[in-house]
């Protein structure tokens, strides 16, 4: 599904808009970006094409005079690609490659395209190709490979549909299958997750290639795969951390953000992003390299709000220091962000300034409780010890102030646990409420 070979190599003209509330110096900013997503999927940018417009063009994207000029452009450099830094429409679409009479892909197109180069394992191909069918359903135009012709002919054409009806429909069917895979491994994954509970679980969220997966190989001595690329991380990969002398924690590295997201693929990657809404807080890594880095610390606050985990415990991270030129930069990070961490992820700078910050983040959450339990409840005692931190265990003799009643042998713990513990603890801590102290 994806133009993975087919973009290897190819000569691209990048073509951007600057609408009423959009600055140049902004839409050029995207359009870097938008080179770094070419060149990550293998494509050679040749040339920019911008125009002021006061709205876009429903039928073109661009104004008719600049349609033609990038014709002409094209014919000249024989441009095998032309990339948009918007979505375009159907109607875009099939207008555009009618005039340009080459290839073309909108934003959301190159970054499936790179999510489908990137997706190494089943679960992640999945994924991707459920959002390029969705993405394609409404797009199909004549340079769309009929699907048909790979299903088999025969029999495959209902009576009356034209070719894209057809395909539609078949990419209909593919979506219900993949949609119904991926809710299976949905489900397995929650399980997986309900498995993992006793364990404080931090999400590693950032900007594509903020450098999430070298912070974690640093944290973890793990080798995840890391690279200095776009979306290197599809697939959400979780490690145990040892933040102190018994302190663990499960740390989860997830897929980068970008602004202009597809909606799609957020969906799509509902069962990784779980990762990210399930977890107890938040490590926020930011490349403070990266000249537009504040503009990249609200798209990625944005997407958190999309999916609903904003609102979450959150530790900001300003990775890659030491490659930073200017220490004014640093000094005044440091004024706006007293409580940030920061961090040369690659060469192990400020990791164990980290820890601490987390480690109070972490117990930020935690209450303090006083627990009386009988000594023959062995497997609850075991189940305290394993998910909160018990500061003194004393044995004596309790009751419950009935009259006539034998004093039973319990455990005294006095201990600190996350929130989320304690409340799943207190069924049994209000089992054992009533339970005071015989004197002597």
């Amino acid at each position: 599904m994806s133009h993975t070979d087919s973009l290897a190599s190819e000569s691209a003209i990048l073509v951007g808009v600057i609408t009423p509330g959009a600055s140049r110096w902004e839409v050029e900013d995207s359009l870097n970006e938008l080179e770094l997503l070419a060149d990550t999927a293998g494509a050679h940018v040749t040339d920019r094409v911008t125009q002021a417009l006061p709205r876009l063009s429903g039928s073109t994207y661009i104004g008719k005079g600049k349609v033609r000029e990038l014709k002409n452009l094209v014919a000249t450099r024989q441009t095998d690609l032309v990339i948009f830094d918007d979505d375009l429409n159907p109607v875009q679409i099939r207008n555009l490659e009618r005039e340009l009479g080459c290839k073309l892909l909108d934003r959301s197109g190159l970054i499936l395209d790179i999510f489908a180069r990137r997706a190494k394992t089943a679960v992640a191909k999945t994924q991707v190709e459920l959002a390029q069918l969705d993405y394609l359903r409404t797009r199909l135009t004549r340079q769309w490979t009929h699907l048909s012709r790979q299903k088999g002919g025969i029999g495959t054409k209902g009576p009356g549909e034209t070719q894209i009806e057809t395909d539609r429909r078949l990419i209909g069917n593919r979506i219900a299958t993949l949609t119904e895979r991926l809710e299976k491994i949905d489900r397995q994954r929650t399980t997986q997750r309900r498995g993992r509970e006793h364990h404080t679980r931090i999400s590693l969220v950032g900007y594509t290639n903020a450098g999430k997966s070298t912070l974690m190989n640093a944290l973890a001595n793990t080798n995840v795969f890391a690279e200095d690329r776009l979306f290197a991380t599809l697939d959400a990969t979780t490690r145990l951390i040892t933040l102190a002398p018994n302190k663990e924690v499960l740390l989860s590295d997830t897929v980068g953000f970008i602004r202009k997201l597809p909606h799609k693929l957020i969906e799509s990657f509902k069962s990784t992003l779980d990762e990210v809404r399930e977890s107890d807080m938040l490590l926020h890594v930011v490349d403070v390299t990266h000249p537009r880095f504040e503009d990249h610390i609200r798209v990625v606050q944005e997407t958190l709000k999309e999916l609903g985990a904003l609102d979450k415990p959150t530790l900001m991270m300003f990775n890659k220091v030491d490659a930073l030129d200017e220490h004014g930069v640093l000094t005044a990070l440091r004024g706006e962000y007293p409580e940030a961490a920061f961090v040369s992820a690659l060469r192990g700078i400020g990791l164990t300034d980290l820890k601490q910050s987390l480690l109070r983040l972490v117990e930020q959450d935690f209450v303090e409780r006083i627990a009386y339990v009988p000594l023959t409840e062995a497997r609850a005692i075991s189940h305290i010890h394993r998910v909160a931190d018990v500061m003194s265990e004393e044995y004596m003799y309790a009751r419950t102030g009935e009259e006539g009643e034998t004093p039973q042998a319990v455990a005294r713990l006095r201990f600190r646990a996350a929130r989320k513990h304690v409340e799943d603890l207190s069924p049994l801590l209000a089992k054992y409420a009533g339970l005071t102290p015989v004197p002597g």
